[in-house]
């Protein structure tokens, strides 16, 4: 086999490597403390109680002489919510969250995220985590840029300042203990199962204009339900519970219910209901928390002579997101005197005003349900109960509210919001390339003109794409995909870096129009850092250490090797992938702009060095990721660089000005090999340069000469 054999079979192993991940079985993430760990981590006065049956938490108890107080819940994020960092692995942390829903402590137990394992190391993310001691989940946690929190401010979210070169990585920390104390919170402290107390929208001061109970009823602020004794009746039929009102069946016709339900904390509905006094008054009561107003006309009632003021009502319940919202009577003492129409008598009515706990959740911007039962007895001393639900939903516009910054599951939504400016600015960056790929050959029609945007651009990569973006992709990367694969994490990772995966994304779209050299050429930081090491190399007069040609094929096999060896290494030592990705100086140079240990950044500019003496020395022969885009080099559509049938036989201009030997002596591409550069398209399309073409125009010279003389 050939040497071209060789390199072919090598990126067709590393390609089928990657597809063995499928066939292995996912490790379940699981908790790592025992209760001889719980004890070291909550010493005296605390102590530890035993680990709940039904839920993988630990209750933390404060001994006093009254007995031992409950203080906290301890529990594992990775139990809770295992979002994967960009290794692909979740971060494992230790939260411990009072009943009150503040959090008494949060460490880090585990995390293999590459910035935080030998990049900045850990202390700045231990540091970070520290931050969350004291804070409530009730309120909003915001993270901001480092120095950026204001202490003075009087806003309602908690701002946790980041770690700079960590923007991604710290945001999933934030969704990892907020949304793992949450379903704490839901399943022990009393919150609702629905949203997000820190993502709720909240009423509008400055929303409001006059409006009588019919107008609210029109606009779907008062919500109504009416039923009729045959309709409840009707629902019964076939059960036990069929036939079991006699009163309801002599007057089908007859109201069974009458109900009108309105969300009184809203300005536009409450200060029309009950007047700008008694609402005011109310809001004063209610302490920000949402209220509803419920009134009750007709036989049914939610309020029996058994229901106790203050109490939750058991025939009526209020249910967002699939979940139960909890509320109580507010015990309003003032009749409520509303302005209903002349003809709607409800001076009979149950009324009631419910508050909604704050801790339940409620987001009045997003859709409710009301529902009363009916409910009937058969039988006289154990009398079996038969139901009917009845349900009415509810909602209100969302321009009476204040909207949440952060209103998505993960806060993924948040992320890209909040870097818009990059993903803008990354947007019109790909624009420009696609389009100028697209004409090439109006690009290169003046060589100066070209020289001048390709450095442009490459200057455009290295700083804002790599340092200010910090879109350099990694072949950590395909750690998450593996392990993403394998079910030990998600594809959700790919997420919390918008720039970055826009870079993928273009980068892969292009593998199939372009190949791998649009990525290494053009959208690599590093690849750019070596190409500008390459020019001083060229202005300083540097000699270059070339490679005889029978030696260039065989130097580019070390690539295919090294990213075998991580394949096996991801695939079989997930815990040591992190240690071999750094083959790849990426997060030395642009991740963290060189600061940092000194062997890994004499690493990084041992590599660069080598590039000013042999051209792109790592991405030609040492560069995993570019292997990998090498070995998927066969899923390119169209051979776009121009050809003449004088190239290679006898014209070998482009071969030898072509710096990374990507063209053979027979003038083909060698496209798995081919940056980008397009020095050749140059070459192809310069009078000047293009040696047939040079060649042409002396002939046409001569035979013009010809018949000039001809001629005389």
């Amino acid at each position: 086999m050939g040497l071209s054999g060789v390199r072919s079979g090598l990126g067709r192993l590393s390609a089928l490597l990657a597809a063995l991940v499928c066939v292995f079985v996912a490790r379940a993430a699981a908790s790592t403390l025992d209760r001889a760990a719980m004890d070291k981590l909550f010493p005296e006065p605390f102590r530890v109680g035993e680990r709940d049956a039904t839920l993988p938490i630990w209750p933390i108890f404060r001994q006093s002489y009254n007995g031992d107080v409950l203080v906290a819940y301890a529990f594992e994020s990775i139990d809770f919510e295992p979002i994967p960092g960009f290794s692909g692995t979740p971060f494992d942390l230790l939260i411990a969250i009072k009943p009150s829903g503040e959090l008494l402590d949060a460490r880090v137990l585990s995390q293999h995220e590459p910035v935080f394992v030998d990049g900045l190391g850990p202390e700045p993310l231990m540091n970070f985590v520290k931050q969350y001691a004291g804070k409530s989940i009730k309120q909003s946690i915001k993270v901001v840029a480092p120095g950026a929190r204001d202490p003075r401010s009087d806003s309602v979210a908690a701002e946790i300042d980041g770690v700079a070169k960590a923007t991604a990585s710290v945001r999933i920390v934030n969704e990892t203990i907020i949304e793992s104390a949450l379903q704490v919170a839901r399943a022990r402290l009393g919150f609702s199962k629905g949203r997000d107390p820190n993502r709720v929208a909240h009423a509008k001061d400055d929303v409001f204009q006059p409006l009588t109970f019919q107008q609210m009823l029109d606009r779907g602020l008062i919500r109504h339900l009416r039923l009729t004794n045959a309709e409840v009746e009707e629902t019964f039929k076939g059960s036990d519970g069929e036939g079991l009102d006699p009163e309801g069946r002599a007057d089908p016709k007859g109201v069974f219910a009458d109900v009108y339900i309105a969300e009184v904390d809203v300005p536009i509905v409450g200060r029309n209901l009950l007047g700008e006094t008694n609402w005011r008054k109310l809001m004063d009561q209610l302490d920000g928390a949402p209220a509803m107003l419920v009134v009750s006309d007709g036989r049914w009632t939610f309020m029996p002579d058994s229901f106790v003021p203050g109490a939750t009502p058991d025939f009526i319940s209020l249910s967002q997101a699939d979940a139960p919202v909890a509320w109580r009577d507010f015990v309003w003492r003032d009749r409520l005197d509303l302005p209903v129409p002349k003809d709607l008598d409800l001076s009979k009515a149950d009324e009631a005003i419910l508050r909604i706990a704050p801790q339940a959740a409620f987001d009045p911007a997003s859709p409710s349900t009301f529902s009363i039962r009916a409910q009937r007895e058969k039988g006289q001393i154990y009398p079996e109960r038969i139901t009917r639900d009845f349900t009415l939903a509810y909602g209100l516009p969302k321009d009476l509210f204040i909207l949440p910054p952060e209103d998505s599951g993960l806060g993924i939504a948040s992320i890209w919001r909040s870097r818009i400016r990059d993903i803008s600015i990354l947007a019109a960056g790909l624009i420009v390339l696609a389009v100028a790929l697209a004409r090439q050959h109006a690009l290169v029609r003046s060589p100066r003109n070209f020289k001048i945007f390709r450095l442009a651009y490459l200057a455009f990569t290295l700083i804002f794409i790599g340092w200010i973006a910090q879109a350099q992709l990694s072949i950590v990367w395909l750690f998450g995909l593996i392990k993403a694969i394998k079910g030990e994490g998600s594809f959700v990772f790919f997420l919390w870096d918008p720039p970055t995966l826009m870079v993928t994304v273009f980068g892969l779209a292009a593998l199939f129009v372009w190949g791998r050299g649009t990525f290494c050429g053009w959208l690599c930081p590093f690849g750019a850092l070596q190409e500008f090491a390459g020019e001083a190399a060229r202005v300083l007069h540097l000699r270059q250490i070339g490679l005889p040609q029978r030696y260039e094929r065989l130097s580019r096999l070390p690539k295919f090797l090294v990213l075998a060896v991580i394949l096996i290494t991801a695939i079989f030592f997930s815990s040591q992938a992190e240690k071999v990705a750094e083959v790849e100086p990426f997060k030395t140079s642009i991740t963290l702009i060189f600061m940092r240990s000194a062997p890994f950044v004499l690493y990084a500019v041992a590599l660069l060095i080598a590039g000013m003496l042999h051209y792109k020395f790592f991405c030609r022969y040492l560069c995993p990721l570019g292997a990998s885009l090498a070995a998927l080099s066969f899923v390119r559509r169209w051979n776009w660089i121009p050809r003449r049938k004088e190239c290679g036989a006898p014209c070998q201009m482009c071969r030898v000005k072509c710096r990374y030997a990507a063209i053979e002596k027979s003038g083909e591409i060698i496209y798995s090999e081919c940056f980008q550069c397009m020095d050749c398209v140059v070459i192809h399309d310069s009078p000047q340069k293009c040696v047939p073409l040079v060649l042409e125009r002396k002939r046409a010279r001569k035979r013009e000469r010809q018949q000039q003389e001809a001629a005389q």
